[in-house]
C-alpha cells in the first residue's frame, strides 16, 4: 500500500457506471480519474502514471483487451496492475482478460461493499493467473487470431472511408471548377464593359475624383479584377490538389518574366514606397515552363514580400545557374517569419495575421488574403519539377530581419 493517496485510472464509457465507481472509491480515500475511451486512456495513463487501472472491456473504439495490451508495451506502465472491471462474464472472458495483460478480473454488477477491498488487494500485490499452461496457450492463440481479425476489419473500414473521402474530394473539386467557370463569365463581362466605359471620353470626372461617374466605374473595375483573382486562386488550388494543373510548356526567359511581374505588381500599388532590384538574371539560360503559370507563381511570391515589407524597404530578385537548375532568390527587408511558420505559410488558407484585422489587399503592408497565394506558388513550381522554400532569422517588426524565398527550376536536358 502506498503512503500517498493512490491514483486510480478508470476506463469506462458509461457515465453512470463511471460515477458510481468514482464515488465509492473516493469515499475510501482513492483518487479516481475517468477516461471515456481507449485512446484517451492511453494518453492519460502516461500523463498521470496511475497506481492501478480499472478497465472496462466492452468500450467503443479500441476495446479493453487492446488498450490493456498497448499499456503493457509502455515501459513506465509495465508494472502497474490492470484489473478488468466488466460485464463480460461468459465462460473464458476472465481468461481472455488475463491473456491480454490484465492482473485481475472483477465482474459487474460490482459488489459495492467489496470493491474498495478488492482494489486494495491488487495494490498490495495480489495477481490472478491462468493455472493451466495448455489452457493459457489455447487462449493466447485465440487472442492473437482475434486481434488479427479486428485489425483486418479496421483496415477494411479505413479503406472504405478513404474511398468515400476520395469520392467526396472529387465532387468538391469538380464543383469548385464548375463554379469557377460559371463565375468567370459574368466577371469577364463586367470587367469588359467597365473598361469600355472608362475608354469613353463622354464619361464625366476622373478616376481620382471621388464620387464622379468615372471614379465609380474604376472602383467597380478594380473590385471585379480582385474578385477574378480570388476565383483564379481557388480554381488553381483545386486543380493542384486534383493533380489537374495543365501546363503549356515553352522556353521562358526569366529576366523578361521577372521584369513583367515587377511592372504588373508595382502598377497595382503606386502608393507603396518600395524599391525593386534585379541581379544576375540577364545571362541565365531559358527554362522550359508555362510562362503564364510561372508569372503567377512569382507574382504571388513578390506580393507576399510586399505585404511584409514596410514602406522604404527593398525587394531584390536574383538568379544563378546551379548545375542543371536555376536558383532564384526573392529577398526582402521586411519583418521576417518565425521559424515555426516557415513551412506553414505554404499551407492552404494559412494566414499569419489576425483574421479580425483582415484587409483585402494583395500589396498593402500586412494586407490580408485567403491564404492561397503561396500554396498556388508552390503547386506551380512543383508542377514544373522545381522546389520553393523560405528562410528567415525570425520575425521582428523593429529590426526588420527580412525573408528570402528560394526557387529552384530545372533546366531542360541537353539533347
Amino acid at each position: 500500500m502506498v503512503d500517498r493517496q493512490p491514483r486510480i485510472l478508470y476506463v469506462e464509457d458509461d457515465p453512470s457506471s463511471a460515477m458510481l465507481v468514482k464515488r465509492i472509491l473516493e469515499a475510501e480515500g482513492f483518487g479516481v480519474v475517468i477516461a471515456e475511451d481507449g485512446i484517451t486512456a492511453l494518453e492519460m495513463a502516461q500523463q498521470i502514471n496511475p497506481d492501478l487501472v480499472l478497465m472496462d472491456i466492452n468500450i467503443s473504439g479500441l476495446d479493453g483487451y487492446e488498450v490493456t495490451t498497448r499499456l503493457r508495451s509502455i515501459e513506465t506502465l509495465q508494472s502497474v496492475p490492470i484489473v478488468a472491471l466488466t460485464a463480460a462474464t461468459l465462460k473464458g472472458d476472465r481468461e481472455r482478460a488475463l491473456i491480454a495483460g490484465c492482473n485481475g478480473y472483477i465482474p459487474k454488477p460490482i459488489d459495492v461493499d467489496r470493491l474498495p477491498e478488492q482494489v486494495r488487494s491488487y495494490l498490495s500485490g495480489f495477481r490472478e493467473q491462468i493455472e493451466s499452461a495448455e489452457e493459457k496457450s489455447e487462449y493466447l492463440t485465440e487472442y492473437s487470431r482475434r486481434l488479427v481479425e479486428r485489425l483486418e476489419d479496421k483496415i477494411r473500414e479505413l479503406q472504405k472511408a478513404h474511398e468515400e473521402l476520395q469520392r467526396i474530394d472529387k465532387v468538391k473539386t469538380d464543383f469548385v471548377v464548375l463554379a469557377g467557370h460559371e463565375l468567370r463569365t459574368p466577371l469577364t463581362v463586367i470587367y469588359g464593359y467597365t473598361q469600355l466605359l472608362l475608354a469613353d471620353p463622354r464619361i464625366p470626372g476622373s478616376e481620382e475624383e471621388e464620387g464622379s461617374p468615372r471614379y465609380l466605374i474604376a472602383q467597380v473595375a478594380k473590385a471585379t479584377q480582385r474578385l477574378s483573382q480570388v476565383v483564379e486562386d481557388i480554381l488553381n488550388v483545386s486543380m493542384i490538389d486534383a493533380d489537374r494543373l495543365e501546363l503549356a510548356m515553352d522556353p521562358v526567359f526569366l529576366d523578361q518574366l521577372v521584369q513583367s511581374v515587377i511592372a504588373d505588381i508595382t502598377s497595382l500599388a503606386p502608393d507603396r514606397d518600395l524599391t525593386f532590384g534585379m541581379e544576375g538574371l540577364e545571362d541565365l539560360p531559358p527554362v522550359m515552363g508555362d510562362g503564364r503559370r510561372l508569372h503567377q507563381a512569382l507574382w504571388n511570391v513578390l506580393s507576399n514580400a510586399m505585404k511584409y515589407t514596410p514602406d522604404g524597404g527593398r525587394i531584390t530578385v536574383s538568379g544563378r545557374q546551379v548545375e542543371d537548375a536555376i536558383h532564384l532568390k526573392v529577398q526582402d527587408t521586411g519583418i521576417g517569419i518565425d521559424p515555426e511558420e516557415r513551412e506553414r505559410i505554404f499551407e492552404r488558407f494559412y494566414v499569419l495575421e489576425n483574421t479580425l484585422l483582415h484587409r483585402s489587399s494583395k500589396t498593402a503592408f500586412k494586407g490580408g488574403g485567403l491564404g492561397l497565394g503561396l500554396t498556388v506558388a508552390r503547386g506551380i513550381i512543383e508542377a514544373h519539377g522545381g522546389k520553393i522554400w523560405a528562410e528567415s532569422p525570425g520575425r521582428d517588426e523593429q529590426r526588420l530581419p527580412g525573408t528570402t524565398f528560394h526557387i529552384l527550376l530545372p533546366l531542360p536536358a541537353s539533347p
